[in-house]
């Protein structure tokens, strides 16, 4: 009978459902189900409906009891359930239990009074290593305490650990919070991996909300019995590296220089945490990864900028048209027509393919009007956005990669991969695709003391999934 293990990998666009097992030296992924998700505006705010998102969850895991009835899980066992979503986003619960809402999203622009703190922006980077962004935790927990929202909180739960308790039953007590989650708050000491009490004490926060750091994976309980009731079934639940980049770093041998291509571009390596003021100034950020080191990785706006034109276009084309039409208009297009698309404005613009068009004519340059020149725009600026962020990064280093890692769902787009390649002058290899549900599986084999992941991850990725290679 083999051991099936099943992802729940949630993006701020959609989530997924994906059962895992190996077979003939292969982990082999299929998806059980599949959902949008998006941050929805109530009262001025962007929030999260959580109920809504645990409903999909939930129906997941009623298809995968139809599974076990007649199909593939028929001659299996369904061994664990492992949850990882993006990062700095949280819930506030009471001590009965109950949610205290709303959820808000990272993109809510409540924060913004709450930038300037009462420790400088150079000091805070030296403590933590995070660089600013406006949708970073530091700023939530101080826009909630403002508002008062910590009076009857008595516990914070990072996203997938709120989803992770609820599956188990257990919302009324936490024993600790996941370390590459909690690493992405800008509020833990990067070098000590622990809550920074110099942040908690200057900021005057609520420090018996946060529970102590613990590395991944560990088991937190099984299915809570109404769910085993519902489904007919049981599972562990267990904390994997339950932010998304750091389950799909898992992948990525120690070292490589790798893109996670998403929603977000996530460009950097996996070591020790680095502090300096260059890294600061270039806006590289250590997280947490998956194995206690530190993701030191730049942020920069990725597949979220052409996901918002294709929208603005009336989504009357796939990706794999604008892909094409961006390949047609890139014949006759200016040398050098690219943009920043790492600046603010392009953050949650009202019109993206309006602010595009600003920067360039800003720039004194032609800007784009067909959605062939629009797509071409996007995709050579953000190749030419690795391309700095690259350079930025051996410079800081000292080091020089040779190529690149693209994981994640970006790296389906061979037409990015290919750019990717010839800006930076270094072969691009793609792939896996499903990164971060394999790597939320592997830590989930991990944690099951799996024999196929007895002597690490690097051997079953390498043999389980078709790496393209991109020349330059």
């Amino acid at each position: 009978m083999a051991d099936y293990y099943l992802a729940v990998d949630l993006g701020a666009s959609g989530g997924r459902l994906i059962l895992g097992h190996v077979e003939g030296g292969k982990l082999l992924l299929e998806e059980v189900h599949r959902f949008s998700n998006a941050p929805q505006r109530r009262d001025g705010s962007l929030i999260w409906d959580v109920d809504l998102i645990f409903s999909e969850i939930t129906g997941g895991l009623e298809k995968c009891a139809g599974w076990i009835k007649g199909g593939p899980l028929s001659a299996g066992t369904l061994r664990s359930v492992g949850i990882d979503t993006w990062g700095v986003d949280y819930a506030l619960v009471d001590r009965e239990g109950e949610l205290i809402a709303p959820v808000f999203a990272y993109r809510d622009s409540r924060t913004e009074p709450f930038f300037k703190t009462a420790i400088p922006y150079e000091e805070l980077y030296r403590i933590s290593g995070i660089a600013h962004q406006p949708f970073n935790t530091i700023y939530q927990v101080l826009a909630d305490r403002a508002a008062g929202r910590f009076a009857k909180a008595e516990h914070m739960y990072q996203l997938p650990e709120y989803f992770s308790h609820r599956l188990a039953g257990n919302l009324r007590s936490k024993e600790y919070n996941e370390y590459t989650m909690a690493s992405t708050t800008a509020l833990v000491d990067a070098e000590k991996k622990v809550w920074s009490k110099e942040i908690f004490e200057k900021l005057d926060l609520p420090l018996r909300l946060f529970k102590p750091l613990r590395e991944p994976p560990y088991d937190i309980g099984c299915l809570s019995a109404e769910l085993q009731k519902k489904l007919g079934f049981n599972a562990r639940v267990v904390m994997i590296a339950s932010h998304d980049t750091a389950s799909a770093v898992a992948t990525v041998k120690e070292g490589s220089l790798y893109i996670s291509s998403g929603t977000w571009s996530l460009l950097g390596i996996t070591g020790d945490p680095v502090l300096s003021g260059a890294a600061r100034e270039a806006g590289y950020t250590n997280e947490g990864a998956h194995n206690g080191r530190i993701r030191f990785l730049k942020n920069i706006m990725g597949l979220w900028v052409i996901q918002s034109v294709r929208h603005e276009l009336g989504d009357a084309h796939s990706f794999e048209e604008l892909e094409a039409l961006a390949r047609e208009a890139g014949k006759t297009a200016p040398a050098g027509w690219t943009i920043d698309l790492n600046l603010p404005q392009f953050f949650a613009p009202s019109s993206m393919i309006a602010e595009i068009k600003a920067e360039y004519r800003r720039l004194g340059q032609k800007a784009p009007e067909t959605p062939g020149e629009l797509a071409y725009s996007v995709y050579t600026s953000l190749a030419n956005c690795y391309k700095i962020a690259i350079a930025d990064l051996e410079n800081i280093t000292g080091r020089t990669y040779p190529a690149i890692s693209v994981i994640g769902g970006g790296s389906k787009n061979s037409y990015l991969n290919a750019l990717t390649a010839e800006y930076a002058g270094k072969p691009v290899y793609a792939g896996p695709a499903e990164a971060t549900a394999a790597g939320n599986i592997l830590l989930q084999m991990k944690a099951a003391e799996d024999p196929a992941v007895k002597s690490g991850f690097a051997d079953l990725v390498r043999n389980s999934f078709d790496i393209k290679e991109f020349s330059y």
